[in-house]
């Protein structure tokens, strides 16, 4: 199953428009990069209480299925999600997805034209076993990416200090598989001239994932949601992240035409010039910056302020 051509910010919805939608990346600005789970109360409530007011809030990640089904989801049931709350799961950055709602998840749906081959999970994992397993866990929840992580029990530094050697192992299992594939800027075609996938590294994790996935992906799809359930589409957005890669989700939706302003919960690798609005916080970073933003937008729903940007 693929996205669809999604209509413009300007076409008319039935049914009330909410005053806001949210686009959000997971690791960082919502789960805590050093436990892996929403580590700041205030995060699940003020996400129950968002979705629980008609703002439509998707979860647009590279994480999987099951990570939001064992760790953001729980904490979402627990602050008390209404029979009207609308929330989604865009995971594996637009391969994968499920709805949310107050009885937990929904059936996932998996793109398959955007799967990695199997052969390239085989010889990862075998590679990680072997040579990385003090390192690095192999992530079996992946549907449609190949995923590495960070084990928990080592430090950032000392994982970051090899990951560079291991992705270019990663790049030595595509070829072998005559595969074309793109890594830190540099095509590498295969023999029809092609490149299908992308090797793309995290501060925690490596991704092997197909090209045609991201978080404009991600994007698209959940306006797709919206316009397929007849829902009204809000022309005001907010998007989440803690990478470069997250710009991508309010590009899209700048593009399309919607008002939208990016928050970047980990500035330090540099504010991107973008013609809409960035937003970052002058000492927080991760979920703790994320924590504020939250909080904002629960104030802008109530109508307790007009905007984020003194956040």
């Amino acid at each position: 199953m693929t996205a669809s051509a999604t209509p413009s910010a300007t076409q008319p919805a039935s049914g009330s428009t909410p005053s806001l939608g949210l686009l959000l990346d997971v690791d960082g600005p919502i789960a805590s990069p050093v436990t892996r789970s929403i580590a700041i109360p205030s995060i699940a409530r003020d996400l129950a209480e968002l979705a629980n007011a008609g703002v439509p809030i998707a979860f647009n990640t590279g994480r999987s299925d099951g990570f939001l089904r064992d760790q953001v989801v729980p904490p979402l049931l627990d602050a008390g999600l209404t029979a009207d709350a609308r929330l989604w799961g865009v995971c594996e950055k637009g391969a994968v997805w499920m709805t949310i709602t107050a009885d937990g998840t929904g059936e996932v749906t998996v793109d398959s034209a955007l799967t990695v081959p199997g052969v390239v999970a085989r010889d990862v994992e075998i590679l990680v076993t072997r040579d990385y397993s003090d390192l690095m866990f192999f992530d079996h929840t992946k549907r449609a990416m190949v995923s590495i992580e960070q084990n928990t029990s080592v430090s950032n530094e000392t994982y970051l200090a090899r990951q560079d050697e291991f992705d270019a192992q990663i790049a030595t299992i595509l070829q072998r598989h005559g595969l074309g594939f793109e890594r830190k800027g540099e095509k590498t075609p295969d023999a029809t001239g092609a490149v299908d996938f992308r090797i793309d590294p995290t501060i925690i994790s490596t991704d092997v994932e197909s090209v045609g996935v991201g978080k404009d992906l991600g994007a698209s799809r959940v306006i797709q949601f919206l316009n397929n359930a007849g829902a009204a589409v809000p022309t005001r957005w907010r998007t989440l992240g803690d990478s470069r890669t997250d710009y991508a989700m309010a590009d899209w939706l700048y593009e399309k035409g919607y008002d939208v302003a990016h928050v970047d919960v980990r500035p330090s690798d540099g504010i991107p010039q973008r013609p809409y609005p960035v937003r970052h916080h002058d000492a927080l970073i991760h979920d703790e910056a994320g924590a504020e933003y939250l909080a904002r937008w629960v104030q802008m729903v109530r109508g307790e302020a007009s905007d984020d940007a003194d956040v």
